[in-house]
């Protein structure tokens, strides 16, 4: 089965509410969507067990029985960068072990996964979220927070993308600053700029959520793309 990695030019930027939105949008299209956050930081103790609130809210939204752990495997409890987190807690993130689970759920069904911070934040030693998304095989989704700098933050990640060689599908603009006069000038900029398609542009929601987020993604072209990389011409 297809999937995907979402990634992101910085932390913060909207990556979980787009993956959300996706995840939502594909349940409406039939598709049987299963939902990976492989690493996060800033977790808190449920019954004992280190939780993520953005796993947590992947794990509500699927229509499968899954163990959270299957969702998350590798949580961090400070809200630090994973590298350093883990190395606090006398951990070593196990790259080539979280990107074969990856590939073990993407065999079965859709599976949309969503990186930690941007495509170079360190893992372990001199892999990075970049290393996981080109261990699990996954085409690639930039999630850009449209704000002052974005277009340098947008075209380096496509860059860095790229030349790592992963596949590059689309990127989404998140609007991060409503009271910016210039958000509509700056996705123009990336529009002409971008080396892959635009499929979204998510608002600055006054209450987010997936089901509103999910009306503002082009899910349609995601899946022609995806499917046009299992079938090149």
């Amino acid at each position: 089965m297809p999937g995907l990695f979402v990634t992101g030019t910085d932390t913060g930027v909207g990556k979980t509410l787009v993956s959300a939105g996706l995840i939502v949008a594909l349940q409406r299209q039939g598709v049987e969507v299963m939902a990976m956050k492989p690493v996060a930081a800033g977790c808190h103790y449920v019954a004992g067990q280190l939780r993520n609130e953005d796993a947590e809210q992947f794990h509500s939204l699927l229509n499968c029985q899954t163990d959270y752990s299957t969702i998350n495997p590798c949580a961090l409890e400070a809200a630090a960068a994973p590298h350093i987190v883990a190395a606090e807690q006398g951990q070593r993130i196990d790259v080539d072990g979280l990107a074969a689970a990856i590939r073990v759920q993407s065999e079965q069904r859709f599976t949309l996964v969503e990186g930690a911070g941007g495509w170079r934040v360190p893992l372990a030693g001199h892999e990075d979220v970049g290393t996981l998304a080109l261990r699990s095989n996954l085409p690639v989704l930039l999630v850009v927070g449209i704000r002052l700098g974005c277009i340098n933050h947008a075209l380096l990640s496509a860059e860095a993308i790229l030349n790592d060689g992963a596949n590059l599908l689309g990127w989404v603009a998140s609007d991060l600053e409503p009271e910016d006069t210039r958000l509509d000038a700056q996705v123009a900029a990336l529009d002409e700029r971008m080396p892959a398609p635009r499929l979204g542009r998510l608002p600055a929601f006054a209450q987010p959520s997936p089901s509103l987020a999910a009306e503002y993604l082009d899910v349609s072209s995601l899946m022609e793309l995806i499917e046009a990389l299992k079938n090149p011409i």
